[in-house]
C-alpha cells in the first residue's frame, strides 16, 4: 500500500520498492525493528543497500537469510542475489538451505560436523565438486536433492 500511496514520490517509493522486493512486504512502516527476526533484520539491511547506487566493487556477507522464508521468497531473494553479482559486487552465503547451495557459483564446506566433529575445510570450489568430497555431508544432501529435483522436472513416461 505504501508503495502505491508514494507513487508520485520517486525516492521514496524506490526505498520502499526494495522492500518488497527482498519480501518483507507484510511489514508496517514504523514498525519497529525490535519485533524482526534476525533473518528479517537482515533481509531490511540488504534492502538499504539495494535502495543505493551500486559501485559494483561491494562486499556481502549474509547469514542464512533464507530462515523463515517461504519458496516464492527464496526465488525473489535469489533473484536480487544474482543482480548483485551481475553487478560486480561479490556475495558471500552462510547457508543450509539446497536450493541456495546448489544455485552457488563457489562453495566452502566445513565439517564435517559441529563442535569437536567439525571445523574443518572439506571443499573449496565449483559445486559438483562437492559432490564428491569426502566426509561432505553437503555433498551427500546436495546429491540427493540433485537427483529428486531432476526427476520431478523430467517427463513422465506413457504406460
Amino acid at each position: 500500500d505504501a508503495v502505491i500511496f508514494f507513487d508520485k514520490f520517486p525516492k521514496i517509493k524506490h526505498k520502499l520498492q526494495t522492500i518488497l522486493d527482498v519480501a518483507l512486504g507484510y511489514i508496517t512502516l514504523w514498525q519497529s525493528a525490535l519485533t524482526l527476526s534476525g533473518g528479517e533484520s537482515q533481509r531490511v539491511k540488504l534492502a538499504t543497500e539495494l535502495a543505493r547506487k551500486s559501485t559494483g566493487k561491494t562486499l556481502y556477507i549474509m547469514d542464512e537469510p533464507t530462515t523463515g522464508l517461504h519458496f516464492s521468497d527464496i526465488q525473489k531473494l535469489m533473484s536480487i542475489v544474482s543482480t548483485l553479482v551481475e553487478k560486480k559486487n561479490t556475495v558471500v552465503i552462510i547457508e543450509h538451505h539446497l536450493d541456495v547451495i546448489a544455485n552457488a557459483h563457489y562453495i566452502i564446506d566445513m565439517g564435517p560436523e559441529g563442535g569437536e566433529r567439525g571445523g574443518r575445510l572439506l571443499y573449496q570450489g565449483q559445486r559438483d565438486g562437492v559432490l564428491k568430497a569426502a566426509e561432505s555431508y553437503t555433498g551427500e544432501c546436495l546429491q540427493e536433492y540433485l537427483e529428486h529435483k531432476k526427476k520431478q522436472l523430467s517427463p513422465k513416461k506413457k504406460q
